[in-house]
């Protein structure tokens, strides 16, 4: 049951007013020596409304006399003396009705007692009776949703075992009703409840109706005329509610937002030429219902100007006034633009920075002309010191050796100060990736005035990398991907991975290391040792068989040097052992391989060889951040020499390069492009060979080219089996899983790709979303046409319908054949001399094809389910996708979802509409 308790509405808490001080009860007129107690003191569990405090009442007027006795009646914790010390009432001391009155208010006051009376007035004899406030047992919140409880329990001051008072319960009802206000929630409702318990408890309840967020449903502008009300709308970070936002955060209503509003507004009109525009008011009323605000400025525009003259005015003698003024972004006659002063005021502090002068004063004076509706502008720049670097104070790093962020800033103690070479820096040890964004190297005086200190506070962050994704393929089956990667192990900034790929037809695995500054030297060295098993299969029929085996086994050596700050040199030696091979099911007899089960293409890569190589890279980087770039450029060009003795002798050149645009407002422009070409330096290794092998070539695809599946761009062979229909007419398989499709690489490629990254509110950036749109157009290409496998003998049914023999019957229909149309048959095993060859004599044998058979055994034909082999995809035209990404810091780890279309592609390639990659770090 609920008895009259108190509700705070809104920010309507003042509500309750000082006359909610305690609920006391007060002496009443009653027959001498009584009392009147407020209530009786509720059952034991029941829970019921915190009461108001009742008007103080008077003792009668006539109540006079002395105090002949004195005592305190009810109290438990708290001593009698403490209790009197409240009042002024002393025994032998006179006292009154007014004095009485004083007393009861003086114990209100004190804000320790639930009850209390005065008896005793017409004797002398006065006691004081009380009821003491009861001690919290527990604070319980209902009805919270929004907010968690934990958030509200920060807030509020009650807690178990303090003294109940009413008037912490109303500041705590306050205190959550501004903590929903923070959230935009006006229509919020706390009502505070109380349940007694024995010994003098009680559990305080705050029962809480959140109500809806207070939308923000019209934004009046009252007093533009050069601007609409939508332009200047669009400009603010509150939004009006409507039914496309959804989404958005900015509809709510939200104080702060409001200020920085008008902030907005100011600097537009500022950024337009008037100088003179102000807000001379902004009121946000909450509607009646109190779900939503109605919010209005009045703005004076005033006139707008032009830049006047504009000048510097240097007391350095190392500048050249006239010089520094040409070279500011700002021309007599232009519109004023407040920005673009800024913008003049940085420039003009950095050049003073390239010459050493790290606190130099740049002041603007304005010289506005109403008449003319002028703002002439000259800069001042005040007499400074040429400054040195007294020294480099690294803090905040825990892990991080200080050498290693110390051998990247660009400066050393005692050297010239250089505003260049501090920004290089910051961007040098944002580029470690170790430490968290933004990181900024900050300047303070030194020992002396011509000294400054460069602080370089750092935030460590996760240096690790775990990346781990799992799925499943109709082709692989079962796929894991794990891959480790510490970059900076051991707080030396040095790099140590390691990685895992298993599937059913494809297992790997690496480790590497690398260490940045050799014996505290800028050269850095690694190496890398990996070993790699990939697996091709073909369908016969609806079955599935391995077919096309590698197996890598190597190492790699790797060294760079940096030839000047953006240029850096990087060599490389590799050695690997490659095993190329085919399942036995596809080889002849003999052990050679069989063409017509395995293709052509395949048997011509098989074999065992050492790869002997060595390369160089010549790499050009002015990034600003090595991880999240957003100005800069980056170019490598890298070429690779294998035949160092081994088996393989190729040149591999590669080149690629990136240039990044921060186009302001958090968009971020890129474009970038890569290309390479690998020649073989042997000799013809037959007609329809390729003299690069199939394993040394590129290849395109998924991750690089969105929109395409892994190796899915390029030359490659399908095998396209022939299926009979149900009315005996044969076709064409056209399901693309019970199709070879072996992609051969190229020997050349190219691609580019345009990339916006957008920005989004500060929500979404705390959550670590970053969305990106891009469209790339790319190719893969150059390699030799093979062979044929074989053809098929085709004969004409009874129908009249040319078909093949798909039961594999002894006759020449459905038989394989040479390219000579030569029939292909098995030599009987029972030959102890040629038995198991395949050769194209129906009896005998013969080495060539064709020739004549010698021998009396009755050979096999050979009956192989008729296919057609189409060679595909070997074109430099390009293949364009457009795509959408999204780059997201999950609780996961990183999390990247690309949905990419194929616009263009030819015959052949392999699009994937949908791609995503998971890890986290550690």
């Amino acid at each position: 049951m609920k008895n009259n308790g108190f509700k705070v509405v809104g920010i309507g808490a003042s509500l309750l007013a000082t006359s909610m001080l305690a609920g006391v009860a007060y002496a009443q007129a009653r027959p001498a020596g009584q009392a009147r107690t407020r209530q009786a003191v509720p059952p034991a569990g029941t829970r019921q409304a915190v009461p108001p405090v009742a008007p103080v009442a008077t003792v009668p007027a006539t109540a006079a006399g002395t105090i002949r006795t004195l005592r305190v009646e009810g109290s438990q914790r708290i001593e009698a003396d403490t209790v009197l010390s409240y009042t002024k009432l002393k025994v032998g001391a006179p006292y009154t009705a007014a004095s009485l009155d004083q007393a009861l208010v003086d114990l209100a006051a004190s804000d320790l007692f639930a009850d209390y009376s005065i008896s005793g007035v017409e004797t002398g004899d006065i006691v004081l009776r009380i009821r003491e406030n009861p001690i919290i047992n527990r604070v319980i919140l209902e009805g919270n949703k929004a907010i968690k409880s934990d958030k509200i329990t920060k807030e509020i001051k009650l807690a178990p075992r303090q003294i109940f008072t009413r008037t912490a319960v109303r500041a705590d009802v306050g205190r959550i009703v501004e903590l929903y206000r923070r959230q935009g929630r006006f229509a919020a409702i706390v009502e505070p409840k109380q349940v007694s318990l024995d010994q003098n408890r009680v559990d305080v309840v705050f029962e809480i109706a959140e109500g809806a967020k207070s939308k923000v449903r019209q934004i009046n502008i009252l007093g533009n005329e050069q601007f609409t009300d939508d332009q200047l709308r669009g400009e603010m970070a509150t939004k009006q509610s409507r039914w496309f936002r959804l989404l958005s955060s900015n509809t709510t209503y939200d104080q702060d937002r409001l200020n920085y509003d008008q902030q907005k507004l100011r600097q537009f009109y500022l950024t337009q030429g008037y100088a003179d525009f102000r807000v001379t008011s902004a009121v946000a009323e909450l509607t009646p219902d109190k779900r939503d605000f109605i919010i209005t400025y009045v703005v004076e525009e005033g006139s707008r100007y032009k830049f006047g003259d504009v000048s510097v005015d240097s007391e350095i003698r190392d500048f050249d006034n006239t010089k520094l003024a040409a070279s500011l972004p700002i021309k007599k006659g232009d519109w004023y633009n407040a920005k673009l002063v800024e913008d003049a005021l940085d420039s003009l502090s950095q050049a003073a920075g390239l010459f050493g002068y790290a606190f130099t004063q740049v002041d603007p004076e304005y010289q506005r002309d109403k008449d003319t509706l002028t703002m002439g502008i000259n800069f001042h720049i005040g007499q400074a010191q040429r400054t040195y670097v007294d020294r480099i104070e690294i803090n905040g790093n825990t892990q991080t050796q200080d050498k290693v962020i110390r051998r990247e800033i660009r400066l050393g103690e005692g050297d010239a100060f250089n505003t260049f070479q501090v920004k290089r820096s910051q961007d040098r040890v944002n580029s470690l990736g170790f430490f968290q964004d933004k990181f900024e190297i900050k300047q303070t005086p030194g020992s002396a005035p011509d000294r400054v200190v460069l602080e370089a506070p750092v935030e460590e962050k996760s240096t690790g990398e775990l990346q781990l994704s799992a799925g499943f393929s109709s082709l692989e089956r079962f796929i894991i991907q794990a891959n480790v990667t510490q970059n900076n192990f051991r707080g030396k900034g040095q790099t140590l991975s390691f990685g895992v790929n298993y599937s059913t037809y494809s297992k790997s695995i690496q480790a590497g290391f690398t260490e940045p500054y050799l014996f505290d030297k800028n050269i850095a060295v690694g190496f890398d040792v990996f070993r790699q098993d990939y697996n091709q299969f073909n369908y016969i029929g609806s079955d599935r068989n391995t077919t096309f085996s590698q197996v890598s086994t190597g190492f790699q050596l790797r060294a760079g040097v940096p030839l000047t700050e953006y240029w850096q040199l990087a060599g490389r030696y590799k050695l690997s052992y490659d095993e190329v091979g085919l399942a036995s099911s596809f080889l002849n007899a003999d052990g050679s391989c069989n063409p017509s089960l395995a293709g052509r293409y395949l048997c011509d890569s098989l074999g065992n060889r050492w790869t002997s190589s060595v390369g160089y890279s010549l790499i050009y980087n002015s990034l600003n951040s090595g991880l999240r770039p957003t100005a800069g450029t980056r170019f490598s060009f890298s070429q690779d020499f294998a035949g160092l003795g081994g088996d393989v002798k190729y040149i591999k050149t590669t080149a690629q390069a990136a240039k990044y645009y921060g186009l302001g407002s958090g968009f971020v422009f890129s474009l970038q492009g890569e290309g390479g070409y690998i020649k073989s330096l042997e000799r013809s290794r037959g007609i329809g060979i390729d003299k690069v092998r199939i394993i040394d070539r590129f290849y395109l695809g998924e991750p690089n080219f969105r929109g395409f599946d892994i190796r899915g761009v390029g030359p490659r062979i399908l095998r396209i089996p022939y299926i009979t229909n149900a009315d005996g007419t044969q076709a064409l398989q056209t399901d693309r899983n019970q199709i070879q499709d072996d992609a051969l690489g190229g020997r050349a490629y190219y691609l580019a790709r345009a990339e916006l990254e957008l920005p989004l509110g500060a929500g979404a950036r705390e959550l670590g979303l970053r969305p990106t749109v891009y469209v790339q157009a790319g190719s893969l290409f150059g390699v030799t046409r093979p062979q044929p496998t074989t053809t098929f003998q085709q004969a004409v049914d009874a129908s009249g319908n040319p078909r093949f023999n798909p039961d594999g019957s002894p006759t020449l229909i459905g038989n394989p054949v040479t390219s000579g149309g030569f029939p292909l048959y098995t030599v009987a095993a029972t030959d102890t001399v040629n038995g198991g060859r395949q050769t194209t004599c129906q009896t005998g044998y013969s080495a060539t094809v064709g020739g004549a058979c010698t021998g009396s055994s009755n050979n096999i034909a050979i009956i192989t389910p008729p296919f057609s082999e189409q060679f595909l995809g070997n074109s430099a035209k390009p293949r364009i996708s457009v795509g959408f990404g999204v780059n997201w810091t999950s609780p996961f780890g990183p999390l990247r979802i690309d949905i990419a279309k194929a616009l263009v592609k030819q015959r052949g390639d392999d699009d994937k509409l949908i791609t995503f990659n998971v890890g986290t770090s550690f």
